[in-house]
């Protein structure tokens, strides 16, 4: 029964919800997930976050990589970002560093949101492109570098297939209720030309290294959706390292604001727009 003075006054007597149920009750997501190498981890874009449990510069992950921009447009509860500049698949069952956990140790049962960027350090793009470079300078008109490796870039991504698969695999067994989106890589080459020599990847090896990024990103995209997943496409045309800064979305060898041919600042922005149109989640009204 209502007390008299509650229903003269017109008083509730449920007690108002807490601040901490608000939030909850307003996030899109309870617990977010980013995993992943350099691409998500944003090595020198803008200022980075102090990781004292890592040796050295640790894993050089931005306060301005697509994760974070991410979680606080949407609003998310929660943000686990493990990801780790330099970082493999085997990093994902493995420490990294000797301080740093294997990174799918931070999903957990509840986590609800977890987005995955990972097969660039494993297919070797740093050590192909530092090859490429090297060969170059004796022939900038020619394809040195296609020359040189053959059909074996296309053999090292189709024999990726399994560990990609089964990474995602095991992030739906860890997390069941989770989305997972799976992020490809930006464009880093144009289709043809190139920029040499400040970007020194001979004129007929730049479609070679674009063709070949092109199939790592479609069997990433096959492996990831086969497991559940959402793949997100970010390799937008015209955004590469031989645009103007103010373009292009991933910085050549003098970067500006990123680490070389990583993404920069406007490419982590690209990558949060990509990524938070998938989701389906607008940003909170302010």
């Amino acid at each position: 029964m209502v007390p008299a003075a509650a229903a003269v006054l017109g008083l509730s007597l449920v007690s108002p919800p807490s601040a901490a149920a608000e939030e909850a009750e307003a996030a899109a997501f309870q617990h977010y997930v980013a995993l992943g190498d350099s691409f998500v981890a944003g090595p020198l874009v803008r200022q980075q976050q102090a990781q004292a449990r890592v040796p050295l510069l640790g894993c050089m992950q931005s306060n301005h990589n697509y994760p974070k921009m991410l979680a606080e447009r949407i609003g998310v509860a929660e943000l686990t970002d493990a990801s780790c500049s330099g970082a493999r698949m085997e990093h994902f069952y493995e420490n990294q560093f000797t301080d740093t956990l294997p990174q799918l140790d931070a999903l957990r049962p509840e986590t609800d949101l977890v987005t995955v960027g990972i097969a660039g350090n494993d297919f070797g793009f740093s050590d192909v492109f530092v090859e490429c470079a090297k060969r170059s300078l004796g022939n900038p008109l020619g394809s040195p570098c296609a020359n040189y490796y053959g059909d074996e870039l296309d053999v090292r991504i189709e024999g990726l297939r399994g560990e990609i698969s089964q990474v995602y695999a095991d992030i739906a067994e860890r997390s069941p209720d989770a989305t997972v989106l799976s992020v490809g890589y930006l464009q880093l080459l144009p289709e043809s030309g190139g920029c040499w020599p400040s970007t020194p990847i001979a004129r007929g090896d730049v479609p070679f290294l674009d063709a070949a990024q092109t199939s790592l990103n479609a069997v990433i995209k096959e492996e990831s959706e086969a497991n559940g997943a959402v793949f997100v496409d970010v390799l937008e045309r015209g955004r590469d390292v031989c645009k103007p800064s103010g373009t292009r979305w991933v910085e050549g060898l003098i970067p500006e604001n990123g680490a070389p041919v990583h993404p920069n600042r406007l490419g982590m922005e690209a990558t949060a727009d990509f990524v938070q149109a998938a989701v389906g989640v607008p940003s909170p009204a302010l």
